[in-house]
């Protein structure tokens, strides 16, 4: 209730005291100022009404607004409040699928491991030459899968790159010159013809040292054979093209 309307109540209640002026007054004296208060109080009365309408209205509208102001307050907590749980909800998600990813990338960790050490055990069946073209490739794996600092992406480009060499290799029928230890112990420059990483044959200039050669445990075993110089010198010419391709007998070890 606002403070004039209050001061109006005060003053309603002095006016409704009976005012005597003493006896001697006159009765029609008092009369007219009964009637003269009388009409006071009523238009007191009727704009004291006036005024509790106005600041009723007003009350009423102030309170519409600040219905309206909690409303929109309850709404909007009512949407934080979702949103946080769709926050939370995406969170849980989002922590399953990294665990997931996590625990695959561990398992393809194990697996390039394990090709890593693989292609280790073949380096030493690899020529001079194809190690060579390798080396850069070939220092990039890492001394120890178990604990290496390089990245998975890393290593698995790597590992198709060697492995791209090695079977490119195996998958074709090559040539290199290299040094043979003869019989004497010296060595001598021979032509070695490899069939991929199953046999190799190899022969000097002069055709009086042959021999051929097969893969062990330790890289490539050689073992001498003389007799071997005439055929392993003309699939030297055929790849050359300096001969029609024909089949030429050769021996092979099998293990």
């Amino acid at each position: 209730m606002s403070g004039a309307f209050l001061i109006k109540l005060g003053v309603l209640s002095a006016l409704l005291l009976p005012r005597w002026v003493g006896a001697a007054e006159s009765p029609l004296i008092a009369a007219r100022e009964t009637v003269a208060q009388w009409v006071q109080t009523q238009q007191l009365i009727s704009r004291t009404k006036a005024d509790w309408d106005a600041d009723k209205e007003m009350l009423g509208q102030s309170k519409a607004l600040f219905e309206r102001e909690l409303k929109a307050v309850q709404e909007e907590l009512g949407k934080q409040s979702t949103n946080s749980s769709v926050a939370d909800a995406e969170r849980i998600k989002s922590e399953a699928e990294l665990k997931r990813a996590n625990e695959a990338l561990e398992r393809v960790r194990i697996v390039i491991g394990e090709l890593e050490s693989q292609l280790k055990a073949l380096i030493p069946l690899l020529p001079a030459p194809v190690l060579s073209g390798a080396q850069q490739l070939l220092n990039r794996l890492p001394v120890d899968p178990k604990n290496t600092k390089a990245g998975v992406t890393e290593r698995v480009q790597t590992l198709v790159s060697l492995l791209n060499e090695v079977d490119k290799f195996n998958n074709a029928v090559t040539v290199f010159t290299e040094k043979r230890a003869h019989t004497g112990g010296e060595e001598v420059s021979v032509e070695t013809v490899y069939a991929g990483l199953g046999a190799a044959y190899f022969v000097n200039e002069s055709g009086d040292f042959a021999g051929l050669g097969r893969p062990g445990p330790k890289g490539w075993e050689w073992t001498v054979d003389p007799q071997l110089a005439p055929a392993v010198r003309e699939v030297i010419r055929v790849y050359r093209n300096e001969r029609t391709a024909r089949f030429v007998p050769l021996p092979v070890v099998l293990q």
